[in-house]
């Protein structure tokens, strides 16, 4: 589905980043990445990246066909080389630019997903019995991580829901949840116990039918890199980032609510909504304001990440103040 009309959820034209800055993202980088450095960014990891030290490994990436998204966004988008040499993947290590360095150890061809729990289709699935890649399209979504920093990132995918309506979920299934490959051959970060290996993520199934969330198989035009959780990972615009849950090899549907990796491990930290809420800290750092990758200085955080108008309505009779 393309929205041919500017969605509320929508950035506006000129919160993008036009294409020769885009192309000459090493100026960008050195310039405007490096002169805003984020809660959480250190600033060894930034020179790192206008070094060029930590760029995408792009073997075996390759250019997809989609759908544009006509709607905004062709102008301020985070570099690429940010969007893939920035980011959290802890399977891979702690640091900003482990994921980059150390991803490519992952084999992501062929890829199976194991299907579990209360629906009318379970089983090993391949890749392609559940991703229609002819029906793929490009979405431009805000991106907000926990740690106070943001980027936006023109996404290559499918609606979640056309994912789950393939598998005929049980009337009884109210949540769903995923998992990621944990595989100590291929991902050094799961030799260590920085969490309870594999990592687990979900959704209520409102949640995760809802037409925003997405199952992304790409970026910027191409399959995902390993780094940015190839070849399969969840995008959830209007929760913090850890929730988009990458690398994905396990689909169950539940009539509990399950528990989440940092649920469990740091529960007055990270709650399973975790939906972006500015009036509601992490109990280390506010969550007020943000830090745009590229930008300098900080802008105010959107009510869920700016997606309100959209998605508010899942909420309503929640208390927001109590849910992280």
């Amino acid at each position: 589905m393309i929205i041919k009309n500017t969605p509320s959820w929508a950035e506006k034209e000129n919160a993008v980043t036009d294409e020769a800055t885009y192309l000459n993202r090493r100026h960008f980088i050195k310039k405007g990445l490096i002169g805003g450095v984020a809660a959480g960014v250190s600033s060894a990891a930034l020179s790192n990246i206008a070094a060029g030290g930590i760029f995408a490994k792009e073997q075996g990436i390759e250019p997809l066909t989609y759908k544009k998204d006509p709607s905004t966004l062709a102008s301020q988008l985070t570099p690429f080389d940010a969007v893939t040499g920035y980011n959290n993947f802890y399977e891979f290590g702690t640091g900003k630019s482990d994921p980059a360095e150390y991803a490519h150890t992952m084999k992501t061809d062929p890829w199976s997903v194991k299907v579990t729990g209360m629906a009318e289709k379970t089983g090993t699935f391949a890749l392609e019995d559940l991703v229609d890649f002819n029906a793929l399209e490009e979405r431009i979504y805000r991106l907000r991580c926990v740690e106070a920093w943001s980027m936006v990132i023109p996404w290559i995918g499918v609606p979640l829901s056309s994912i789950l309506k393939k598998l005929e979920p049980k009337s009884g299934a109210k949540y769903v949840a995923f998992e990621t490959l944990a595989d100590r051959r291929q991902m050094r970060g799961v030799r260590w116990r920085v969490l309870d290996w594999p990592y687990k993520e979900g959704l209520r199934m409102d949640e995760a039918m809802h037409p925003l969330t997405m199952m992304a198989v790409g970026l910027y035009g191409k399959t995902l890199p390993n780094q940015n959780g190839a070849p399969l990972r969840l995008v959830v615009p209007w929760k913090y980032g850890f929730k988009s849950i990458k690398s994905i090899v396990r689909i169950h549907f539940t009539s509990r609510q399950p528990k989440t990796s940092w649920e469990q491990s740091a529960p007055r930290e990270y709650g399973f909504y975790s939906n972006v809420n500015p009036l509601v800290n992490h109990p280390r750092w506010s969550q007020a304001r943000e830090r745009r990758i590229g930008e300098f200085g900080r802008r105010d955080t959107e009510m869920f990440n700016g997606y309100g108008a959209a998605v508010a309505d899942l909420y309503k009779d929640m208390d927001l103040r109590k849910y992280y």
